[in-house]
């Protein structure tokens, strides 16, 4: 496909499709620089791309004794590489990181953890210890190849806060994994694994997962929260995990110029998104409903304020973020019913009606009028909710 026709749109048409990645072809599987670092490896994480699952990589590399061995590929160095001699050095948000140590790395997402699984029992040497940060199955066939991995490994662990099916929980401890999940509305992924791995951490590391905790669980006390958030998803998994290793939360001054640079364009496009919202009353709360290629988060803290008790921003890639309020805790069980799973005030879900390209060609055209309808009848099919102070009883392990 033309590049022109996807790259350097105007923001209008940029708000309402998806990035460029959409429209390129896969890889074959993993990299070449991502399958050389798993060969290599004493031990895998297998994380969630954001801060949250990236923290906990930062926090298990430091636990393993890791010395921040890496190389800088700068942005137009056409492959050439070179290695950063001091680890507290700024690292050029726009440059390349190559890990080089013993302790690989697969950022994935809930919808390819059954992939990412199948790639580290491909690629990984035998023996190999793996950890699994900050991701939830949305059901069993997500877990069906963690039998083998598990054979094929040495010790294997997860670290979660996510509202786990009883079931699905009862499996994976089943398959020989330490699974440890916390309290949703308490922790943070990156707060599981400090608390879980064994010996001390710099105090950089607690802060780091305090700052973590503020965004993800979306308390928005502390301002480096959101510069965290953004600063995973815009530059490499690599360069996130050297660059919070070296300086916890306090991101560096270059971290922070290219920050200011890209939310011009954030603000933009959050704007766009707003102004595309409708409400919606569903027995009895007040849905905000969306589109557009935004910052979810801000986009729902926005329609909060205007009225909403719960909001959906439906992606151009076909994902949809689901948002509520101390007014609405159910949006982990709205997600469950459209292919999605998550916290009581955040979930993340892509229906399952995407089966060809002219699928998606709708999906753009209309707005993403066929995925909100789906999620609004998820709303709709919730279950009444249990009378406030009614206890349910343990649920088994």
């Amino acid at each position: 496909m033309d590049d022109e026709l996807f790259e350097d749109l105007p923001l209008a048409r940029k708000s309402v499709l998806p990035g460029a990645g959409f429209f390129t072809p896969d890889e074959e599987g993993l990299s070449e620089r991502r399958i050389t670092a798993l060969e290599r490896a004493d031990a895998v994480v297998i994380a969630d791309g954001d801060a949250d699952g990236l923290g906990c990589a930062a926090l298990i590399r430091e636990h393993r004794g890791d010395d921040l061995n890496v190389a800088v590929e700068p942005p137009e160095a056409d492959g050439e590489e070179t290695a950063v001699r001091d680890p507290t050095a700024p690292i050029d948000p726009e440059a390349t990181v190559v890990y080089e140590g013993p302790v690989a790395l697969v950022p994935t997402s809930p919808h390819r953890l059954a992939k990412s699984i199948e790639q580290v029992r491909e690629h990984a040497p035998a023996g190999v210890d793996v950890d699994v940060c900050d991701l939830c199955p949305d059901g069993p066939d997500d877990v069906e190849p963690l039998a083998d991995l598990v054979a094929h490994a040495g010790d294997v662990r997860w670290f979660d806060h996510h509202q786990w099916d009883d079931a699905l929980a009862r499996a994976v401890r089943e398959a020989g994994v330490d699974l440890v999940v916390g309290e949703s509305d308490e922790e943070c992924s990156t707060d599981v694994a400090l608390r879980s791995l064994e010996g001390s951490f710099a105090d950089r590391y607690a802060d780091l997962a305090a700052v973590t905790r503020d965004h993800d669980l979306w308390l928005r006390e502390d301002p480096r929260s959101d510069d965290l958030a953004d600063y995973a998803y815009w530059v490499g998994s690599e360069t996130y995990v050297a660059t919070v290793r070296a300086n916890g939360a306090d991101l560096p001054e270059s971290a922070a110029a290219f920050l200011r640079q890209r939310r011009i364009e954030k603000q933009a496009l959050i704007d766009r998104a707003v102004e595309r919202a409708g409400l919606r009353e569903v027995d009895g709360t007040t849905v905000a409903v969306t589109y557009g290629r935004c910052s979810q988060n801000e986009v729902a803290e926005t329609l909060r304020e205007r009225g909403a008790d719960a909001a959906v921003i439906v992606k151009p890639a076909g994902s949809a973020s689901i948002r509520g309020t101390e007014g609405f805790k159910r949006c982990h069980e709205v997600a469950a019913r459209v292919n999605g799973g998550g916290h009581p005030e955040a979930a993340g879900c892509k229906p399952d009606i995407y089966h060809d390209v002219l699928d998606y060609a709708h999906h753009w055209t209309t707005r993403g009028a066929t995925a909100k309808q789906v999620i609004l009848d998820a709303f709709r099919d919730l279950p009444p909710e249990e009378p406030a102070g009614d206890e349910a009883p343990d649920a088994a392990d």
